[in-house]
């Protein structure tokens, strides 16, 4: 285990000025609005999770305005209470109000149709952790059980993934009751997990799972809504080539598609290779959400087979991904082709290699951890 330093995640709020703040179950959204939000400054907490709490603002909203004092307001999980967004619009407006909002997932205020302020509040989210974040990385348990903080300091984080899945099933889609067949869901999560990080087919899910492609749409659209996954988009402006236009779905942490896939990947297998490509795009993503979150990141492949891993921007750096810990000439044919095709600017191979080293034509061949420190300090987009 090691040990959890300064998140990348930084919230200044000016008077009047408000925020959501969004992230999955278990990113520690909670731990850093009382350990680090709530230390700078005086702030009313309004815990939604507290059953007592949630209990009187369900039931009479107002009770916000009314118990307004003036101070920075933090309404922690407010999806669970969607009517409390138009008082918080009305404090805004009429007293310069001042709130931080938090939650793991928008779909319940937008199947509400709950008032989401209209543009008037910033937008933050908070991911797993970065190699960047902690003391005491170890690349091998990541790979495995993900960067989760719970799990990342858990003794036995095989045990925290099952009770985390257990209750992102419960909590999460029986409780808002988004599907009435459970067993259905959850074969549907393994089969996700299983083809995570390859091209999406509702077609060939729905086959695994035993439901149909619109029912699968409709459950991968569940796993974006509550921030347990995303889309990768394929890169599309190639003027010579024919490319592929099929997104790719990851989940947003390894270690919970690995346990989802009921997968524990060894090196040097084609299941490790995966996890490690998995938990460089999970650090892309990280670097999006705290320092450019207008990055485009996609991928690039043509109708041929030929692939590179991850574009970032407009062909500002080219990814790819290698869990090797010798990168070969024929590792490199992806980033040959794409050079072929359009101008690039840093060309990379990230590896389990030792050292830092540059091959022709300007292909630079970096180890995890460099390549993850020069993201974070601007040297690649």
């Amino acid at each position: 285990m090691g040990s959890i330093c300064k998140r990348h995640l930084d919230i200044t709020l000016p008077a009047g000025k408000s925020a959501f703040l969004w992230g999955p179950r278990k990113v520690g959204k909670t731990y850093w609005i009382r350990e680090v939000f709530s230390k700078r400054q005086s702030v009313r907490l309004i815990d939604l999770l507290k059953t007592d709490v949630f209990a009187e603002h369900a039931s009479r909203p107002a009770l916000l305005r009314e118990r307004f004092d003036g101070r920075v307001t933090v309404i922690d999980e407010v999806q669970k209470v969607p009517a409390l967004l138009d008082e918080v619009h009305w404090l805004m407006e009429n007293r310069g109000a001042t709130f931080l909002l938090s939650g793991s997932s928008a779909r319940k205020l937008r199947r509400g149709h709950a008032n989401l302020l209209g543009g008037r509040a910033w937008r933050y989210e908070l991911g797993p952790l970065s190699l960047t974040e902690v003391e005491g990385f170890d690349l091998e348990r990541a790979v495995v059980t993900g960067m989760l903080p719970p799990h990342f300091l858990s003794p036995d984080a095989a045990a925290d993934l099952r009770a985390y899945v257990a209750d992102y099933l419960a909590e999460e889609i029986a409780a808002e009751a988004v599907t009435q067949n459970l067993p259905a869901f959850a074969e549907f999560l393994r089969v996700a997990a299983v083809t995570n990080a390859e091209l999406l087919s509702y077609a060939n899910v729905g086959r695994e799972t035993g439901v149909s492609p619109k029912v699968v749409r409709g459950y991968f659209q569940i796993l974006e809504d509550t921030l347990l996954g995303f889309r990768l988009h394929p890169w599309t402006r190639s003027k010579t080539r024919r490319m592929i236009l099929t997104d790719k779905f990851y989940f947003f942490d390894v270690g919970v598609a690995n346990h989802l896939a009921r997968r524990r990947p060894a090196p040097g297998t084609p299941e490790y290779g995966k996890s490690f490509e998995h938990l460089v795009l999970q650090e892309i993503m990280g670097y999006r959400r705290s320092r450019q979150p207008d990055l485009d990141v996609t991928y690039w492949r043509t109708s041929t087979g030929q692939e590179v891993d991850f574009i970032l921007g407009d062909m500002q750096a080219a990814i790819e991904v290698k869990a090797g810990a010798r990168v070969h000439r024929g590792d490199l044919r992806g980033l040959l082709a794409l050079e072929a095709d359009a101008k690039v600017g840093r060309k990379i191979v990230v590896c389990l290699e030792s050292e830092r080293r540059t091959v022709q034509p300007g292909i630079e061949i970096l180890p995890f951890t460099d390549f993850v420190q020069d993201l974070y300090a601007g040297r690649v987009v």
